[in-house]
């Protein structure tokens, strides 16, 4: 496990947003078009448009390293260079801005000589062998090695490490020997979350990008969203692996080896097998799943609808306790627990809020806590005997796996989790065609989802399930949104919020009649930040339920998900998951089936009850969330 942090977290000023300052140009407030010639193709874009920009809009290729559509700009690695008229030396497109009449080289001698010289000097750093490297056949250094022509060191090769690689985190590795000081990973981490793990130490051929006071990652505060993994052009930061725990599972005949599969990575995983993003393969990633060898493959969706059973029944609770009762302890809103990344952030920067926290587990955890007790039973096979997987999107998963509390089952609830980059290679290292492999359904019993776990994948969406059930719940009526669209809350706006009427309430809930529910979403951490700005000065008073995902665009942005991730790939994932939901008969949590039964043979007491708050919540002890004692914390200096 890793440590607690060993200090105060603080919020570190995001730095490189300086860099954004200076390197991007308002537009808007200068006006006006220009004219750039490149490559003897013209085109008129508005003054301000980088060069890099202004070539991808003609569909001229240039290449980069540093840059990335999420981040802020940096011009740090110069791959991108580029000869403009008019100027002594080579520019960097990504950011030179166009603010007169300009012409443009892309591909000169000379622009070429400098990139392959730039090349030859990054790969000089480099430890290690490509074949070797998870990256292997998806590193933008690779790539473009190839791409260039380059064959050999031209400067020599470290043939011996420089440094050694940070195994100390159960989400992440960390290794500089294959770092290329691009920063992406520094400007993610400050200003993409504002969590501040990174920093650039040294300087010149000793520079290197350090954890924060070059402590392990045991020792900072991560919040094991692996974004950063997500946009690293090289193998220098990955995930903790684990498949070769899960295939000696699999090889051991004395175990019986179970998966759940998260909806987000059915949407991403076919981009490993060449589909593009936005592909559904659901099914046929169970296919794939059996012939690797597993026992069973369940569908996690089918504990995403019980999480909003409970998490729904609980904002209930607390509504009457605060509205009926005049219960002013209660904490409202009342904020998601589904991200494990976002659960690690509050802890690390907010522990005095943990109280506005749901209780429930998330959807992996309530599975995790059902496959050895529920299933187990069914079954007949003892929970000792029973290796439970998860398919995740997110790194953070492997963390939340692995915390004390998650084992209520008297044993580890979920003993490995794979991202969807490890079990992609799994089903590559057994040599399938994933496109090409006929479709299959779940296994029985935890073998249906509806649509609204399903949507549990993109940002908005468990608030979109919430609603979907809680309104119908307290009034006794359909929901009044067209095709249960809830519109307000979808999108990648990074904060969004809805106001749902309450015109009618059934005879629990009349105290709820008239009154008008207030919902916000919320899905980066660097946004989450902001919300919880918001409730410490009193602007969510009003408010009754938050959504907050530590990742940007929720699950489907998850740091284990397929590279490259941009903005437009995750807006693709989550058409295709908002598509799926629309064709499934099912589209409401409590009227999943197998929801229904488990109330009616194992949870007895119903949602919230005392064997449910048992196995699939968290258990409070006072002022904290958690079991045990709140993350230690050091008071800040006045």
């Amino acid at each position: 496990m890793a440590k607690e942090p060993f200090t105060k977290p603080t919020s570190r000023a995001p730095v490189s947003q300086r860099s954004q300052t200076v390197g991007k140009i308002n537009k808007k407030a200068i006006g006006g078009r220009v004219t750039a010639v490149i490559d003897e193709i013209e085109v008129k874009v508005p003054m301000g448009t980088t060069i890099l920009e202004a070539a991808k809009k003609v569909g001229i290729k240039i290449p980069t390293l540093c840059h990335h559509d999420d981040l802020c700009l940096a011009g740090v690695c110069r791959i991108c260079l580029v000869e403009v008229e008019g100027q002594r030396t080579l520019q960097a497109s990504c950011s030179y801005p166009i603010i007169h009449n300009v012409r443009v080289k892309t591909y000169s001698a000379r622009v070429r000589r400098a990139r392959k010289n730039i090349l030859h000097l990054l790969l000089r750093n480099h430890y290690g062998e490509c074949y070797s490297c998870e990256k292997n056949n998806n590193c933008e250094l690779q790539d473009l090695a190839e791409e260039y022509g380059v064959t050999e060191y031209k400067f020599g090769h470290i043939k011996e490490r420089r440094y050694q690689p940070d195994l100390s985190s159960t989400s992440l590795t960390k290794d500089n020997d294959k770092c290329i000081n691009c920063k992406r990973c520094i400007r993610t981490c400050i200003d993409l979350q504002e969590v501040g793990v990174y920093e650039s130490v040294n300087r010149g051929p000793k520079t290197k990008i350090s954890t924060y006071l070059d402590k392990p990652y045991s020792d900072v505060i991560c919040i094991n969203c692996g974004q950063c993994v997500n946009r690293c052009p090289t193998g220098a930061l990955k995930e903790k692996n684990d498949v070769s725990d899960v295939w000696r599972a699999i090889d051991d005949p004395t175990k019986h080896v179970v998966i759940q599969t998260a909806p987000a990575p059915r949407a991403a995983i076919g981009e490993e097998f060449g589909l593009a993003p936005g592909t559904t393969v659901t099914k046929k990633l169970n296919t794939a799943i059996r012939r690797v060898g597993f026992d069973r493959v369940f569908d996690t969706n089918s504990s995403a609808d019980l999480t909003i059973m409970e998490e729904g029944t609980e904002l209930l609770l607390r509504l009457k306790k605060y509205l009926k009762d005049q219960d002013k302890d209660v904490k409202l809103p009342q904020f998601t627990s589904c991200s494990p990344g976002w659960i690690k952030y509050i802890e690390n920067f907010y522990p005095d809020k943990l109280d506005y926290l749901s209780t429930c587990k998330s959807p992996q955890q309530m599975f995790g806590a059902l496959i050895k007790t529920y299933y187990a039973q069914k079954a007949n096979i003892k929970p000792k005997d029973i290796v439970s997987v998860s398919l995740m999107p997110c790194v953070a998963k492997k963390y939340e796996a692995q915390r004390p509390e998650m084992r209520d089952s008297g044993f580890q609830d979920v003993d490995y989790v794979l991202t969807t980059r490890e079990l992609a290679s799994m089903v590559k290292e057994c040599g399938l065609d994933l496109p090409n492999l006929p479709d299959s359904d779940f296994d029985k019993p935890l073998a249906i989802g509806s649509g609204a776990g399903l949507i549990f994948g993109a940002t908005g969406g468990v608030m979109e399930a919430a609603l979907r059930t809680a309104y119908e719940l307290v009034t006794g009526q359909e929901a009044p949104f067209k095709k249960l669209r809830v519109t307000p809350v979808r999108g990648m706006k990074g904060i969004r919020s809805a106001e749902i009427p309450i015109k009618k309430a059934t005879k629990d809930w009349k105290f709820l009649e008239g009154a008008t529910l207030k919902v916000m979403v919320a899905h980066g951490t660097a946004n989450a930040k902001k919300v919880m700005e918001m409730l410490e000065t009193g602007q969510l008073n009003d408010y009754h339920f938050v959504e907050i995902m530590a990742c940007p665009g929720g699950c489907l942005g998850g740091g284990g998900q397929p590279i490259p991730t941009t903005e437009a790939i995750r807006k693709q994932r989550a058409k295709a998951i908002y598509s799926e939901d629309e064709q499934l008969t099912i589209r409401k949590s409590h009227q999943n089936p197998v929801v229904q039964t488990l109330y009616k043979e194992f949870l007895t007491d119903g949602p919230c009850g005392h064997k449910s708050h048992q196995i699939l919540h968290t258990h409070y002890s006072p002022g904290s969330r958690w079991i045990g004692k709140k993350p230690k914390v050091k008071a800040k200096k006045k």
